[in-house]
């Protein structure tokens, strides 16, 4: 067992420094950029999920949350909530990074997400349209500044992402905690996942074989992606993590991981719990989110 742990741990240190400049690399476009995307959405309306969707394609951990404030608040069509959703990854791309002989399947992983992110999302946004008009009209109102003075929308800047990071920071203030100490606590906390969850997979692999292994994480099966969108959904980096060390090391299909990466909407889903009101809302959003994620799961894993 501690030549399994000793496996486990030589090849996730190897990650850190990599995973440390990428995380510094993702704050300072976050830092420099990121308010004035969510600004963006905040005002998109009906092209929300197209803004969405390439919003929350970049790596970062801010973008999930904030939309899901905006969308308690009715800044935000469902459409738009879902395209950020499923086009995040969480910390898959990070991950991926870190291992550089694992880079070639970034871009691919990328794309598909977000189409599968347009697609839903517009497709969403034109079931619920009769519902949307009620918050395009807000969002118009909020956008001419003719908004209900008895709304304090200014609560989503105060939204807090993952390690305590702001979720709301703009370029007006260097804040060196906030470029410097967050990304060093956030590659802490990855690899400590890694580091589990590569000695889970090896101990597993060593007690039982690959076989046996594959059997309990549904091997190939179409029940693949059914299982893989379930750990998606539960809001914690740690589930994207895991998702994304099983597709490297080819436990799960590309199918699988488009699934799981898909319902992984991470802290987001959190603010989500905690903010709306309609609790009915709220599981109706996430039985989206999970069929959305494995319909499209099951259609790569069958047709591509």
């Amino acid at each position: 067992m501690f030549q399994v742990f000793l496996d486990a741990l030589t090849d996730t240190v190897k990650m850190v420094p990599l995973l440390l400049i990428i995380y510094i690399g993702i704050e300072l476009v976050e830092y420099k950029f990121g308010y004035k995307i969510r600004k963006k959405i905040q005002k998109a309306g009906a092209a929300g999920p197209a803004v969405g969707s390439l919003a929350g394609s970049l790596p970062q951990c801010g973008f999930s949350v904030v939309t899901a404030a905006l969308y308690t608040q009715r800044l935000v069509t469902i459409g738009t909530l879902l395209a950020v959703y499923l086009s995040t990854s969480d910390e898959a791309i990070p991950v991926i990074l870190s291992q550089p002989d694992k880079v070639k399947i970034i871009l691919p992983l990328i794309l598909t997400k977000i189409f599968i992110a347009l697609v839903g999302g517009y497709t969403i946004d034109f079931v619920f349209r009769k519902t949307n008009k009620i918050t395009l009209a807000h969002i118009e109102a909020y956008v001419h500044g003719k908004d209900d003075k008895q709304h304090h929308h200014e609560s989503i800047i105060e939204e807090r992402a993952c390690c305590g990071h702001s979720a709301s920071s703009s370029s007006k203030k260097f804040n060196p905690k906030e470029i410097f100490l967050h990304p060093a606590i956030h590659t802490a906390k990855i690899f400590i996942f890694i580091l589990v969850i590569s000695f889970l997979i090896n101990f597993v692999f060593f007690q039982v074989g690959e076989e046996a292994l594959s059997k309990l994480l549904l091997g190939h099966s179409f029940l693949q992606p059914f299982l893989a969108a379930l750990v998606g959904l539960i809001p914690n980096c740690a589930a994207s993590v895991a998702i994304t060390e099983l597709y490297l090391k080819g436990m799960i299909t590309y199918g699988s991981v488009i699934a799981g990466l898909c319902a992984s909407g991470g802290l987001g889903i959190l603010v989500l719990f905690r903010e709306e009101k309609d609790k009915k809302g709220i599981f109706m959003v996430l039985a989206l989110l999970f069929g959305i994620s494995v319909v499209a799961g099951l259609i790569i894993q069958y047709l591509f």
